[in-house]
């Protein structure tokens, strides 16, 4: 009664405190305050970042509108929009986790009370208006964002057409050829050497007597490195490029070996030495940039003649027929040297022309004669080279000329350069004949290295190799794994070869290092097809995982069998189980590691796996019962490795045990494999379960003229006096049957080490025959009684005199004498 009046005046109180708050509640309580301008965190974190963005584009079209008729930085712009592209999809993606947060709170706030429906709390009125201003807020801001992704889309759009325009333009583009300006080119020309007279002449002044010693020591450690680099590569590499005339027929390998060798360390030698001297005159601040352009022209146009020089004499070879890769005579393939050495010669002074049209600022009349005169000058060049009789039939020595289908080829690729010169089109013709030249020559190195390739893959190739021999002594491989190692090799070096070919004759045909660095990149880093993200550099990463863990499974598996397990002196059976299972274990981690570095989601095979267990389930349930009953195998271990066991009538060795099958070796030396499933299904025998101890049952059979007693003495002492029958437990004689005509014996014999029971029985049977020999003791063959009535006995007598009667009425009646 108490604790009742207690707890209603507990409630009074409670009552009348909320009552006092009620009276006395401010007018807020009655009336929604005006809700507070909010504004959201991530969008004034992206703010400064978009407005940035937004100052970049504007720049970018500024830039657009200064650099529309240059190719290259049209090319580098591009890449600077796909970058801001990238940066804007990155600002967007950056607001939806909190637009997706707040759609969920507001489906869980539900929408405001109808009309004439009780009120909500306040708190929530106020929650739903400042969740609702900050996704009007964050909307207005993609959608700023969109429009700017919108506008640099456009601009790369605009990119692409305007390059388009621009080679469309070089290559369409007519010139009148007025054959009648002669004289006006010729005096264009006469004031072309002066200005450049001028321009070299002041220069070298100015060198002579103030930057003397720059040049000295600029040319002189290009000196140094080029004499470095040439005697380090004779003799590193020279008996690779030294040919051996007293070779009658070296083999494929060898002979693109030297063309290899002897072309990249003569060209490389030109380009070091090029390629110093400048960038020492360029840091001893020696050249002036007109000079700088020109001499940077002069050196890329000698270190390319010299290499098409240098390729076109390993592949051709005039002074060495049999070290040749192309059977060209030698007098043809002199001249054949000459017209291709001569032909890239007139590409390069063609294009040092064009430098120094630019330097000199020659005018338009002269730079059209010069490119004119040298395109018409190539294409003649190459229909000579088509013109040429140079191969040489291998049986007949016959000299024939090009292949119809190179020939016409050939004409063409001559012809058209000079008509479309001719015909006004001199950036198309300009265009073609340097196309011809430069590609021919990539397309050349290119098929050096397919030879390299097909030669390294020819079976026993690398073996008689200088470089196959030491990689076989240093890692003790046998012919066959190093022919595998070749076959890897060229596989390698066909890669290679296509992967630095391609990206040349790109960049020969007018395509941008920069544009091909960001294809490559996405490539590289991930393309979609469909839904699905593939990422080449993620494929590589995860098959270089696998490898290596794969191959640090197998190094653990070595390093425990042979370090721990055999130390501690383990059953060869259950090192066998360990290591495989450690196997099997490893496989799986690699494969899950590999996987997922690949990007691949495990989640989105369920699909797979979900069709993979109905498959299983039909289709493959001997597989899976295999491989189950292996792992129960490993598990138990019923029999191990080294076992003699028999099942289903096949008896021999255990030799392997793995999850889907079991080798097992008979004493024939046949390998017989035995699915798993047979021996958890069925009957298996193991002599050797626990230990090799096991018996032997030698049947013996005596006449009944010896006495038993006898025989079984002897057995008995046979038996024992044998070393590997053991004397624990004893031997054993029974006096198993009476037989028709013998006493039938058996010596039972346990042995130490089962595997010697062929041995054991082979010397007990002769020590058998020795010892009855000397007892006395016959052995007797089976013995049968006939007991034959009277009347059979006439039967068969008459039945045996009629068949000699026949057969002698059949033979034939021999003639008188």
């Amino acid at each position: 009664m108490i604790f009742n009046i207690r707890q209603m005046i507990r409630r009074l109180v409670g009552i009348m405190i909320l009552l006092g708050l009620c009276c006395v509640a401010p007018a807020s309580f009655a009336q929604p305050a005006e809700q507070p301008q909010v504004s959201s965190t991530i969008v004034a974190e992206q703010r400064p970042v978009i407005d940035a963005l937004k100052q970049q584009i504007e720049g970018y079209q500024q830039k657009f509108q200064d650099k529309a008729d240059a190719d290259a930085a049209l090319a580098d712009l591009r890449l600077e929009l796909e970058e801001t592209a990238k940066k804007l999809l990155e600002v967007g993606v950056s607001f939806r986790p909190r637009i997706t947060e707040i759609n969920s709170r507001l489906e869980q706030l539900g929408s405001p009370p109808a009309q004439g429906q009780p009120p909500e709390a306040q708190i929530v009125t106020e929650e739903r208006g400042r969740l609702t201003t900050e996704k009007a807020e964050i909307n207005a801001v993609l959608g700023e964002t969109e429009d700017q992704l919108i506008a640099v889309n456009k601009m790369i759009e605009a990119i692409g057409d305007a390059r388009r325009e621009l080679f469309a333009n070089t290559l369409s583009q007519r010139v009148d050829i007025n054959y009648s300006l002669g004289s006006e080119i010729a005096e264009a020309y006469g004031q072309e050497l002066r200005t450049m007279n001028q321009l070299v002449s002041s220069w070298w002044r100015f060198v002579i007597s103030f930057k003397w010693q720059s040049l000295l020591a600029a040319a002189l450690m290009a000196a140094i490195a080029a004499l470095v680099l040439l005697l380090g590569g004779q003799r590193l590499f020279g008996h690779l490029y030294r040919r051996d005339a007293t070779i009658e027929s070296p083999s494929n390998l060898s002979r693109v070996a030297v063309a290899f060798w002897s072309t990249l360390i003569r060209s490389l030698t030109v380009v070091v030495f090029l390629a110093t001297t400048y960038f020492f005159l360029g840091y001893f601040n020696v050249l002036r940039p007109d000079i700088a352009s020109l001499f940077y022209t002069l050196f890329s146009v000698v270190g390319i003649v010299y290499f098409v020089h240098a390729l076109a004499q390993a592949v051709i070879c005039p002074g060495a027929p049999n070290w040749r890769l192309v059977r060209v005579a030698p007098r043809p393939g002199r001249i054949l040297m000459v017209l291709i050495t001569a032909t890239a010669t007139i590409t390069g002074l063609d294009y040092l022309a064009g430098t120094v049209n630019q330097i000199a600022t020659s005018p338009l009349s002269l730079t059209v004669a010069k490119s004119l005169f040298a395109t018409v000058l190539v294409g003649a060049l190459i229909i000579a080279i088509a013109s040429l009789r140079p191969l040489e039939d291998p049986e007949t020595g016959e000299i024939k000329p090009w292949p119809k289908t190179i020939r016409i080829l050939l004409y063409i690729a001559g012809l058209l350069p000079v008509i479309a010169a001719l015909l006004g089109y001199i950036g198309l013709s300009r265009f073609v004949s340097q196309q011809i030249v430069i590609n021919g020559a990539v397309l050349a190195t290119m098929y050096l290295g397919f030879l390299t390739a097909r030669a390294v893959s020819e079976e026993n190739a690398l073996s008689g190799t200088v470089l196959g021999r030491a990689v076989q002594n240093r890692f003790g491989m046998d012919e066959t794994t190093l022919d595998q190692l070749g076959l890897v090799a060229s596989i390698v070096i066909y890669i290679f070869v296509i992967m630095l070919g391609i990206p040349v004759i790109l960049l020969l045909w007018g395509f941008q290092w920069s544009e091909m660095t960001a294809w490559f990149l996405n490539v590289a880093t991930g393309f979609q097809i469909g839904s699905v993200n593939i990422s080449l550099v993620a494929i590589a990463i995860g098959l270089l995982l696998f490898a290596l863990f794969y191959a640090f499974t197998r190094w653990f598996q070595g390093w425990l069998d042979t370090k721990v397990m055999a130390r501690g002196k383990l059953d060869s059976g259950v090192r066998n189980s360990i290591r495989t299972a450690v196997g099997y274990l490893g496989l799986g981690v690699a494969g899950v590691i590999g996987i997922s570095a690949a990007g691949i989601n495990l989640s989105s095979l369920a699909l797979v796996a979900g069709g993979l267990s109905l498959g299983i389930g039909f289709g493959m349930q001997a597989i899976v019962s295999n491989f189950v009953s292996g792992l129960i195998l490993l598990a138990e271990r019923p029999f191990k490795v080294g076992d003699w066991i028999e099942t289903a009538g096949v008896g021999g060795i255990v030799k392997k045990i793995s999850v889907r099958a079991t080798e097992v070796e008979t004493f024939q030396r046949q390998s017989i494999i035995i699915p798993n499933s047979s021996f958890i299904n069925g009957n298996v025998g193991n002599w050797t379960h626990r230990n090799k101890l096991g018996r032997v049952d030698i049947p013996i059979g005596v006449s009944y003229k010896v006495d038993p007693r006898r025989v079984y003495a002897i057995l008995m002492d046979i038996a024992r006096e044998h070393p590997l029958v053991l004397k624990n437990p004893e031997p054993f004689v029974a006096f198993k049957a009476l037989m028709d005509s013998t006493m039938e014996f058996e010596m039972r014999l346990h042995l130490a080490d089962l595997s010697n029971s062929g041995t054991v029985q082979n010397e007990i049977r002769f020590a058998l025959i020795d010892r009855f020999a000397e007892e006395g003791i016959e052995i007797p063959y089976p013995q049968r009684d006939v007991n034959l009535h009277l009347e059979d006995a006439e039967a068969i007598v008459q039945v045996l005199t009629k068949r000699v009667k026949d057969e002698l009425q059949k033979e034939p009646t021999k003639p008188k004498s």
